[in-house]
């Protein structure tokens, strides 16, 4: 009997020392091998995250004369209505939505059922009723007191202006209680813009209340930097009420307009039709309206690219302005005819008269004297074929890949245009080197950053080094200045001398080119001391010719930018 007791006790001696060696191996798991999985574990189910948004920064227009400045976008509080339906007597429902139907802008049978379905659901805590209501439509309801009813104040993006500039500016968008910038300057400088969120992190208890002696984390927001453009606001008001005129009238699809200090390469003014306002931006039906025309088409510019494959060979002195070439009406590259547009035949013409005609055999002419490689060359340094860098989102660069084939045919077109593709932007950087001495500018649309620390980044202008001698800019200038004066009289100014030259571009399609085309004039002004760059183009419209559309508004814009700066005049 002893012996069987012995036993048992062994028995459950053994048992003991197997589990409790089994809860020493469990525990040295738990607080040793896995210590910082079930620390963090046990931290997030008693720590408390509270994320601190920061405000986001304002995106400013500048004023050339007075230096004033004025919002493009800036932020503003708005509120969301909801509902709290277990709240809400039955008998209450129908006065309810007759009051607040009006106030919220859902006045239609459809959106007055939808909110009585959500004011009747019993027992529910929590209904959206609208978002983005002003604040003094949420004090009116306030002060109606009906039960049930409530608000949170959001922050949303506001833009004065409306849709002067939308594309430019693009928009900013609610997401996870903060602004996400997208597209336009929003989209580019949206790191610069939003700031970096802080944070308030600490312990609660069991029943949710702070742990005092436990400790308590928080960063503050660093709120986002102010952006202040180089778009002057009259400058912009102007330009693109009259392209958005010249588009209406001659019945184009799109338009697009850049001015351009060439100088320091600051951009005054940018247009983009067709537009929307960023206020309103999930409204916009035409989704090609979010793209900015400027720096997002690429299209093949026409005669507008003659002037730079002058300025090439005048830059290597291959000729000058008073060199003769005699037109042979048409010239036959590689199985294919090239004429002069309406089949005209020009004879015996000067080099100016190349330009003021639009020759195409002429420009043919000056890129078989060039050489395709010093052709190529050329066309990449005035910065065809890759982004201008320009602080927008989003740029394409362009397609002038057709150079690089070894067939004759591609420099024969690309001498007048043809066959390569570029953005407005690019055309106005390459005339800023025309008239900024053979200097391209990189161009820029922000003059300044004001970080919320105070301190302020100035943007400084920056230019390469020369893409043709001031001896070339200057002979081009001249006979573009010819162009104007002999072949455009109706497009002068009365006081200053432009030097520019239109453009008409054949539209390529399935199968070869169509009969619709876009119309481009580029020109700076005044010719003899340049202070802009002006690229305007029009997209299909309804006349056969540049000089009748793209041209008039070149003048009225160019007319009112010169008299708007005060610039001596010429004449």
């Amino acid at each position: 009997m002893q012996r069987e007791t012995d036993k048992r006790i062994t028995y459950l001696a053994t048992t003991f020392l197997v589990l409790g060696l089994i809860v020493v191996g469990k525990l040295f798991i738990l607080q040793v091998i896995q210590h910082n999985y079930y620390s963090t574990l046990a931290l997030s189910s008693r720590e408390l995250l509270s994320e601190l948004n920061p405000k986001r920064g304002k995106i400013l227009y500048s004023d050339c004369r007075t230096n004033i400045e004025y919002p493009a976008a800036i932020n503003r509080q708005y509120y969301q209505i909801y509902a709290v339906p277990k709240d809400i007597l039955a008998v209450d429902i129908m006065s309810s939505t007759e009051f607040l139907a009006p106030l919220l802008q859902m006045t239609s049978t459809e959106a007055k059922a939808d909110i009585i379905t959500k004011l009747s659901k019993t027992g529910d805590p929590y209904e959206p009723l609208a978002k983005k209501i002003p604040e003094d439509v949420k004090e009116y309801i306030a002060s109606s007191s009906l039960k049930g009813i409530g608000w949170n104040a959001e922050d949303y993006r506001y833009y004065p202006e409306k849709d002067l500039a939308g594309p430019i500016i693009g928009f900013a968008r609610q997401s996870n209680n903060t602004l996400v910038g997208s597209y336009g300057l929003e989209g580019y400088w949206e790191k610069t813009l939003a700031g970096q969120p802080g944070f308030v992190m600490g312990e609660t208890g069991a029943l949710g209340g702070w742990i005092s002696n436990a400790g308590l984390t928080r960063r503050d927001a660093e709120e986002g930097a102010d952006i202040v453009t180089t778009i002057d606001r009259a400058l912009e008001t102007e330009a693109c009420t009259a392209l958005k005129e010249g588009m209406k009238e001659h019945e184009a699809t799109s338009a697009s307009l850049v001015a351009m200090d060439p100088k320091t390469g600051a951009i005054l003014a940018m247009c983009s039709f067709p537009d929307f306002d960023p206020n309103q931006y999930s409204n916009t039906s035409n989704l090609r309206a979010f793209n900015n025309n400027v720096i997002f088409t690429s299209y093949e510019p026409g005669s507008v690219f003659k002037p730079l494959t002058m300025a090439l060979a005048l830059d290597y002195e291959l000729v000058n302005p008073n060199t003769l070439f005699t037109d042979p009406c048409t010239r036959s590259i590689d199985g294919f005819t090239i004429g002069n547009a309406l089949k005209k035949c020009y004879g015996t013409v000067t080099m100016t008269g190349v330009l003021e005609n639009s020759i195409n055999t002429g420009m043919i002419w000056v890129e078989e004297k060039l050489g395709r490689e010093r052709f190529y060359n050329g066309v990449k340094k005035f910065g065809f074929g890759e982004n201008t860098g320009v602080e927008l989102d989003t740029e394409v660069p362009g397609n002038i890949s057709s150079l690089e084939k070894k067939g004759a045919i591609y420099g024969a077109n690309g001498s007048f245009g043809q066959g390569i593709t570029v953005t407005p932007l690019q055309l106005a950087v390459a005339y800023s080197a025309i008239a900024n001495e053979g200097k391209l500018p990189f161009p820029r649309i922000v003059s300044e950053i004001r970080h919320p620390d105070g301190r302020i980044e100035k943007i400084a202008p920056r230019t390469t080094e020369e893409v043709i001698s001031p001896r070339a800019a200057k002979l081009t200038t001249s006979m573009l200045m010819s162009v104007v004066e002999n072949h455009y009289p109706a497009l002068r100014l009365p006081r200053y001398y432009i030097a520019g030259k239109t453009g008409t571009g054949q539209i390529s399609g399935v199968g070869g080119y169509t009969e619709d085309t876009n119309h481009t004039f580029a020109g700076f002004a005044p010719a003899k001391n340049p202070a802009i760059v002006l690229i305007v183009r029009y997209e299909k419209p309804n006349k056969p010719w540049a000089e009748s559309t793209a041209g008039p508004t070149f003048q009225r814009v160019m007319g009112f930018a010169l008299n708007y700066l005060g610039l001596p005049p010429e004449k």
